[in-house]
């Protein structure tokens, strides 16, 4: 059984956007700043990235999702982002959705119907499958932040070669020439990622082969880091939820010795946000 994924994509791959966006999309942009883009009142869950941009042809909003299964409801929520963002920022957003995954992809990227000609939709994303993205191309580039994608790219040339495709990412990634740090951060995230595809004792033997101890002991400290980003957003993140819940209930008229059994929030918290 493959590790479990379980650290945010916003975590792993805050450092790849960048690459992403100049090697897979071929965009020339300036980013400027980060949009927090979330469905309280429809779903609990946030957007990965959405960055607003310059380029030639003005400001957008890029919005980068990453996902690991197949998701028939992709599309819809595609929209609401891109309708929120549109409503919030009065942005035009550039949508893509980066897939990994052992399975094959199966998600749609539209959503269409034509009921007349001032009744329709014709909504369109892109999506990269790193399944499809060759060793060889990535390898070959100097986008060294995308070696953290190798483990689940090539999906051919790993299902064909098995734990020895693993054995050549890994080195792949030990002879990057860029500094500890860097090689380190970039180990972590290959690593978890690994984990997608390859059983743990499989990754734990390859990786303490092949790289280096100093950098893997530097590596587990970026994944601690990780962990403890994605704890701390999570926390964070819940009690915004509460906060808001409250706030609802409170317009409600309920009594905040209720809202507080409902929320968790001590009393004196919800007291605060009547004023």
């Amino acid at each position: 059984m493959s590790q479990e994924y379980d650290i945010t994509a916003k975590n792993i791959f805050s450092n790849l956007a960048d690459d992403i966006v100049s090697y897979f999309l071929g965009l020339k942009f300036t980013k400027l700043d980060e949009l927090n883009i979330e469905f309280t009142t429809i779903e609990s869950r946030e957007s990965d990235m959405v960055f607003k941009c310059t380029t030639e042809n003005g400001d957008i909003a890029l919005h980068i999702e990453f996902q690991t299964y197949n998701d028939s409801k992709m599309p819809y929520r595609m929209l609401r982002y891109a309708t929120e963002v549109m409503e919030k920022h009065n942005l035009i957003p550039y949508q893509v959705v980066v897939y990994f995954s052992k399975n094959e992809l199966k998600m749609d990227n539209n959503l269409d119907y034509h009921l007349g000609e001032e009744n329709l939709l014709n909504f369109r994303y892109r999506i990269i499958d790193i399944g499809k993205i060759k060793f060889e191309d990535i390898v070959k580039t100097k986008y060294y932040d995308l070696y953290t994608f190798l483990p689940v790219a090539d999906k051919d040339k790993r299902q064909k070669e098995k734990e020895a495709y693993l054995r050549k990412c890994v080195e792949a990634i030990r002879d990057m020439p860029v500094d500890k740090a860097k090689k380190s951060y970039i180990v972590t995230t290959a690593e978890i990622l690994a984990g997608i595809i390859y059983d743990e004792e499989v990754i734990e033997k390859i990786f303490s082969e092949v790289i280096g101890m100093s950098i893997l002991e530097e590596s587990k400290i970026y994944k601690k880091i990780l962990e403890k980003g994605k704890l701390e957003g999570k926390k964070e993140g819940e009690k915004e939820k509460s906060i808001k819940i409250a706030k609802e209930l409170l317009k409600k008229g309920m009594s905040i010795d209720e809202i507080a059994e409902v929320t968790e929030l001590s009393k004196e918290e919800i007291k605060k946000l009547l004023n």
